[in-house]
């Protein structure tokens, strides 16, 4: 592997400082995600409970003990909940568009990544096509052992370009489906969390 990075010239160094620089990102979201998955379900029916039996602030209380989107938005709602449901729904709203921009932070670094590799590397092989062109032409010599190793030479940018995308494209992948899924969890519970809350306001009246 060291030998065919060395032998594919210059544009080698920066697919890998992208894949280096793709990597970092990638490591960093997966953090951040593992750092933002709880068990939603089970928050639900305990914020739910401790709402019921002990309070909106003990509520907060929870809400501000537990990581994730969904403990974020039901701690924006309820620190409106003395306004009424309408203010709580309102707030959630808000912090909706908020907690995903969060969950979609340094995404788009991937996808530069993702794009920018391929071209690097397509870059390098046309550069190293004309070189070994240029080869010919000095050798005046056609014979397979001149121009193989040009276009072998060439050609090892854009396989290594390709596979760094490859990499980073299958962790953007992953990225992408768990934060839909935390998406789902903040639309679903929330939605839950307000009609809650109109029940017990139409219990009062």
């Amino acid at each position: 592997m060291v030998e065919y990075f060395i032998n594919g010239g210059p544009f080698m160094w920066p697919i890998l400082i992208s894949l280096i620089f793709g990597l970092g990102f990638s490591f960093e979201r997966l953090y951040s995600l593992l750092m933002s998955s709880v068990n939603s379900k089970q928050f639900f029916q305990e914020a739910l409970e401790t709402l019921n039996t002990k309070g909106v602030e003990s509520a907060l209380e929870l809400c501000e003990n537990t990581r994730g989107p969904v403990a974020a938005i039901f701690h924006a709602g309820l620190a409106r909940r003395h306004r009424g449901v309408s203010e709580v729904e309102k707030a959630i709203q808000n912090a909706g568009p908020i907690e995903m921009a969060f969950l979609e932070r340094n995404m788009i670094w991937l996808n530069a990544v993702i794009t920018i590799a391929p071209m690097i590397g397509f870059t390098g092989t046309v550069v190293g096509m004309i070189g070994a062109f240029d080869a010919i032409k000095a050798a005046n010599d056609i014979s397979p052992a001149v121009v193989a190793g040009g276009i072998s030479q060439a050609l090892l940018t854009t396989a290594f370009g390709l596979i760094v995308a490859m990499i980073i494209q299958i962790f953007q992948n992953l990225f992408v489906n768990r934060i839909d899924k935390l998406i789902l969890d903040m639309e679903e519970h929330s939605v839950k969390l307000i009609d809650h809350l109109y029940e017990i306001e139409s219990k009062e009246k």
